[in-house]
């Protein structure tokens, strides 16, 4: 139903996990555990599919800040579990808040900040990560809650990998040439999303041996993660959330 990500393991108050396609009772085309609201898919059984992933989690579901995303480089700061929209990153200080993005190719980034006890979850696609939309979730991070980038941690996620990721030369030109290759026998550009966003990740000063970049593919590994472009758009989505547990929380 999820993979937990290895760097936040230390840390036994903070839930971090990203989900997978299995557990849930969607039917095909978006079994099975469809958790995207905008999907398509039935909404009574998306929401019974998001009631049995934040059960499994311990989570409550009035808990849960998501947002309706436009590929934007928009951040809210999230102070209760609510729908937002229009934002493709969320921030939280808020101890029982947890911040969610949904993709299905897209990259998803989590970032911890054990110090401030702080987190943050970015939607990233190609436009997005185009306008920096990591790197602005850092920063929005450090105005309000006065984060240090070297005191975190974060978790680059699932999505679909740079020997999948076949993108026009327009696009192409949007990023740096350490995050692109041009394939000479396809005459195609291919991109790294993951190691775009682990560069703003990077840039903004946090540590490498404080990153964790997921080894799986929503193209390659289709059997566990949505794929948007490897069904077509008529798929379903996963989800990356992470918060801190309150003291007094309960489901």
């Amino acid at each position: 139903m999820f993979k937990k990500p290895q760097i936040f393991q230390q840390f036994p108050n903070l839930v971090a996990a990203e989900s997978t396609r299995h557990g849930g009772i969607s039917e095909k085309p978006y079994a099975s555990l469809n958790l995207g609201l905008y999907s398509g898919d039935k909404k009574e059984i998306v929401l019974q599919n998001r009631r049995l992933f934040f059960s499994a989690l311990g989570i409550g579901e009035r808990r849960i800040a998501h947002a309706h995303q436009t590929h934007s480089d928009e951040v809210v700061v999230a102070t209760r579990g609510k729908a937002y929209d229009g934002y493709d990153a969320l921030v939280t200080e808020r101890k029982g808040v947890y911040v969610s993005v949904t993709v299905a190719d897209c990259t998803p980034v989590l970032i911890y900040d054990p110090v401030k006890e702080a987190v943050a979850a970015v939607h990233a696609g190609w436009r997005g990560t185009v306008k920096q939309i990591t790197a602005k979730a850092i920063q929005r991070m450090q105005e309000e809650f006065g984060t240090n980038p070297a005191d975190c941690y974060a978790y680059v996620g699932t999505c679909i990998d740079e020997r999948s990721f076949e993108v026009s030369a327009d696009v192409a030109e949007e990023f740096m040439p350490a995050f692109k290759r041009y394939d000479s026998e396809r005459n195609k550009f291919f991109i790294d999303l993951k190691k775009a966003n682990q560069g703003q990740l990077l840039a903004c000063g946090i540590p490498e041996t404080q990153i964790e970049v997921s080894p799986y593919s929503t193209i390659i590994d289709n059997h566990d993660y949505f794929s948007h472009r490897k069904e077509r758009g008529k798929t379903g989505r996963f989800v990356a959330i992470i918060g801190i547990r309150s003291e007094e929380e309960s489901i």
